[in-house]
């Protein structure tokens, strides 16, 4: 690991770290976007495992946990089992490329998030609906390791107050990062950890720091207004590079 790179990296995750402490999620969204740019989509998951689940265990503590599982449970085990079981994309008889695909997956996220839509109340259909969103979300995590789509948009539409959204996110995006570290290990055989995640885990942690300090001192929905914006143009970047 040169210099440049090992900066490179420490500068990903040091930001990376300070969006999630403003926003309490998109930590592995920035870091994959960005490290995609100039690496393998799989060396950058590898690099991602350890911050993003110690940063989202952290985020676990709360009271709801037993409400969260008995109403989420469905959409963890999908989305843990087809995260570690689904095929790979991009081999053959019919490979996608990967840097496209990633792109195509920020461009939507940023889309939908600068849309804002209204989300019907799924809270009544939490089990089987949670079934769908967390299988899809696994595909995705499987081809891109970006786990936000649909996870996030379905979490919305449960109606969950402030503090179970926070738990609800730190409990599902962990299982979808140990399930992704299972699918590294068992597919790659990639180092999950090494000297450049320690640098990450250290990275993601000082910028989470600094994004809780910053965090009441600027506009959330401004900042994630530009966050998406940011999103849009990653993705524009890495389906460019995948061309």
């Amino acid at each position: 690991m040169d210099a440049l790179h090992a900066l490179g990296v420490g500068a990903v995750f040091l930001l990376a770290g300070g969006v999630k402490g403003v926003t309490g999620m998109g930590l592995p969204t920035v870091a994959v976007s960005l490290l995609g740019l100039w690496m393998a989509p799989a060396q950058a998951a590898a690099l991602l495992v350890a911050p993003s689940l110690a940063t989202n265990v952290a985020q676990c503590r709360g009271s709801h946990w037993r409400r969260l599982l008995g109403m989420l449970w469905p959409a963890w085990l999908t989305l843990a089992l087809v995260t570690v079981w689904a095929p790979e994309v991009s081999t053959e008889p019919s490979p996608i490329d990967a840097h496209r695909l990633l792109g195509s997956v920020l461009v939507i996220y940023g889309v939908w998030g600068l849309w804002r839509p209204t989300l019907p109340d799924l809270s009544r259909q939490a089990a089987w609906i949670g079934a769908i969103a967390g299988a899809a979300t696994g595909f995705v995590t499987a081809a891109t390791s970006v786990f936000v789509i649909p996870l996030v948009a379905y979490l919305q539409a449960l109606r969950l107050d402030k503090d179970e959204m926070v738990q609800a996110l730190g409990l599902s995006f962990t299982v979808a990062t140990l399930a992704l570290a299972a699918r590294l290990q068992a597919s790659t055989g990639l180092v999950l950890l090494s000297a450049q995640s320690v640098l990450a885990l250290a990275a993601a942690f000082m910028g989470l720091w600094l994004g809780l300090a910053v965090r009441n001192r600027i506009s959330g929905p401004a900042f994630q207004r530009l966050l998406f914006l940011v999103f849009v143009g990653l993705g524009a970047a890495n389906l460019l590079r995948g061309s």
